[in-house]
């Protein structure tokens, strides 16, 4: 694949404390993506005033969720490639030339790489790696795709859309959607050096539930699509 074009995807909803480094992290790529969608969703603070300072398209989903506003975004985008990240992320200055430069390069379908949190004291990909290899022999030696540090070919997503789950309660939908691109037969790439900044807010305003309801929707997604492997492992 040579000579593509990349769509970036941003989902927001009430993202004015992240939206701004996010999108001066955009902007200032070493290659700039072809284009950039907001798909706001539902947003009721100065996420899109804020957002409407820099050279972005802003599409509204107002079917609320996380798989809802990505679903959007990613049929609205017009480039070959269609890379996705997070409000809260800051975005290395290379991240868009190494997407292009690891598609054209490689025959994939979709493409992942780890994080680390910029306002922890983790200041490691360590976990993100370890999260990563959990998960091949579960897909049987094929990569999961961690949702704010991702991409995936136009073709593809086409190919998977009609399969995704729609409930964001039931599953962990990076993980959803890896899994039915293996199950299509397509090939996720990961790149230990295609590295972005998260938030660990989530963690810090509620720990608990971090740990407890994230661990607990692993286990729904898996169960839903590899009954085989992990009801036996509940049964223990």
């Amino acid at each position: 694949m040579k000579n593509v074009k990349i769509s970036l995807i941003i989902p927001t909803y009430n993202e004015e404390r992240y939206i701004k480094n996010c999108l001066i992290s955009t902007v200032t790529q070493t290659r700039k993506p072809d284009e950039i969608i907001i798909v706001d969703n539902n947003s009721s603070d100065k996420t899109i005033s804020i957002a409407k300072q820099f050279p972005v398209r802003i599409v509204q989903e107002k079917k609320q969720g996380m798989i809802q506003a990505r679903n959007r975004g990613f049929d609205e985008a017009k480039g070959d490639i269609i890379a996705r990240c997070d409000a809260d992320v800051h975005l290395m200055p290379h991240w868009i030339d190494r997407i292009k430069h690891d598609f054209e390069e490689n025959e994939i379908d979709a493409l992942t790489g780890p994080f680390i949190f910029y306002d922890l004291k983790l200041k490691t990909t360590f976990f993100t790696t370890a999260y990563l290899d959990i998960f091949k022999p579960i897909l049987n030696g094929n990569e999961v795709l961690v949702g704010p540090n991702m991409a995936i070919t136009k073709k593809m997503w086409k190919k998977v859309k009609p399969y995704v789950c729609l409930d964001n309660k039931k599953v962990h939908e990076d993980i959803d959607l890896a899994i039915h691109i293996n199950d299509l037969g397509g090939h996720i790439m990961r790149d230990d050096e295609l590295i972005v900044q998260v938030s660990g807010r989530r963690i810090r305003k509620n720990p608990m539930s971090f740990f407890g309801e994230y661990p607990l929707r692993f286990i729904k997604t898996l169960a839903r699509h590899k009954k085989d492997i992990i009801t036996p492992f509940l049964a223990q």
